[in-house]
């Protein structure tokens, strides 16, 4: 095993800047890394510090959508965006269930799709992505097809997959290969829910098929049983924040994996593993915010069985590392993370509903930023609008994403990265 502790140097920490973008000198102390090769496997553990050396904030620079106006700036639930080359972006409402086309500048361009079962329509659509070659692929398991627009206009093209009798908001991947990875069920297993991935070739053929990542790690479940003369019923519930296995598709086409029961990501190469870890602790869970939570797993429970207590581990006292690993146009590595949560009047809240509770705990958005060789960049931090989902596009210092005002109008949003200008003595303090 070779380890190498180092501490970037002033001229390598302003290449990493350069290389992301704003012109802001660092702000903060040069990341403390430890490079470690283990096998195959190449850890990237970042002890302290980052690139940017402060949080950096999402800026809003073109906006899509109004509350009213013209019929194609209106949307009514967005599932899915993507973003070309040239910063053109790719919108689908399922409510309209069709995708609004808009150039770099905000500007509509066109409608594709529409409801149908035809050549370029769509029987459910659930998710959207852009191949490198400018042609849009759209799931449809409403038509058992991936739909494919272009490159040029009027080009249409439909690859049949095997849907698995599923539907889902997942995300739909593309890579810089041109391959298509289309999450369903795996009919193949009786032993129960299983789902792989199918692997198409930029001509649609079925290249590979896969089987949906996973962990050995099994969180506790909760469990409530009722039986009588009418019959029975089973519930289970896993135990609040417990950790969750998550993975992504990169753009290089290898899978990025994590369990964020510790800061650890794994992205496969194809000379082995490049492991991200980052020295931090986990957000807490408040008193308040694990009593709300364990209420509402006792009143899901005890829909089942009246007389149901509680049957397992205690609600951890912090929550898991991370929710989501996603990946940047790029190449960059987004780690969406668990942060501690705030009580929120629910307006909506149905007593006689048992999953609806009269207060919801809401978590701020908060990403980490890891380069593709896993330098660490710092944290980006979203404004209170901005939403999680439909999954946001990354590119560069560029971020879009959809935004939802009090009102209940969704826009889709540029942002661009900024990053706080550096204190007066760290800037006295950069070489000349």
């Amino acid at each position: 095993m070779k380890s190498d502790l180092r501490l970037l140097s002033v001229a390598a920490f302003a290449c990493a800047l350069a290389s992301c973008g704003p012109d802001e000198a660092p702000s903060g102390p040069a990341p403390a890394v430890v490079v470690e090769t283990i096998g195959d496997t190449t850890v990237v553990r970042t002890l302290s510090g980052s690139v940017w050396g402060a949080e950096a904030t999402l800026v809003p620079e073109i906006s899509i959508g109004e509350l009213d106006g013209p019929e194609e700036y209106l949307f009514g639930s967005i599932w899915s965006i993507a973003v070309d080359d040239d910063h053109n972006v790719y919108v689908f409402d399922e409510q309209a269930h069709n995708i609004r086309v808009f150039d770099a500048t905000g500007s509509y361009v066109e409608t594709l799709g529409g409801r149908g079962e035809g050549p370029g329509e769509f029987g459910r659509a659930e998710a959207i992505a852009l191949l490198p070659d400018g042609r849009l692929v759209v799931r449809d398991p409403g038509n058992q097809r991936i739909q494919v627009f272009g490159p040029g206009t009027g080009e249409l093209d439909g690859w049949r997959y095997d849907v698995g009798g599923t539907y889902s908001n997942s995300p739909l991947h593309t890579d810089i290969r041109g391959r298509t990875f289309v999450e369903t069920r795996d009919l193949s297993r009786t032993d129960g829910f299983f789902r792989h991935i199918i692997v198409m070739g930029p001509d649609g053929t079925h290249l590979d098929t896969l089987p949906e990542p996973s962990s050995p790690f099994e969180g506790p479940m909760l469990v409530a049983e009722y039986t009588s003369e009418r019959g029975s019923a089973t519930t289970y519930s896993p135990v609040p924040f417990n950790p969750v296995f998550q993975w992504t598709v990169h753009p290089s086409g290898h899978l990025l994996t994590g369990l964020p029961s510790s800061y650890r990501i794994d992205l496969a190469r194809d000379d082995g593993v490049l492991r991200i870890e980052r020295a931090a602790d986990p957000a807490p869970v408040s008193d308040e915010e694990r009593a709300a939570h364990r209420d509402r797993t006792i009143r899901i429970m005890r829909d089942t069985d009246p007389d149901w207590s509680w049957n397992g581990p205690p609600i951890p006292d912090h929550k898991p590392f991370y929710q989501e690993l996603l990946a940047g146009m790029d190449g960059r590595i987004w780690v969406r993370l668990e942060t501690a949560g705030s009580p929120v009047e629910n307006e909506d809240h149905d007593p006689g509903n048992p999953y609806s509770m009269p207060v919801n705990w809401v978590e701020p958005v908060r990403y980490d930023v890891f380069e593709p060789d896993g330098t660490y960049l710092g944290a980006v931090v979203p404004p209170e609008e901005f939403e999680p989902f439909p999954r946001p596009v990354f590119e560069g210092d560029y971020v879009w994403a959809v935004t939802e005002d009090e009102l209940g109008v969704e826009r889709v949003v540029r942002f661009r990265i900024t990053i706080p200008p550096p204190a007066p003595d760290r800037i006295r303090a950069q070489p000349s």
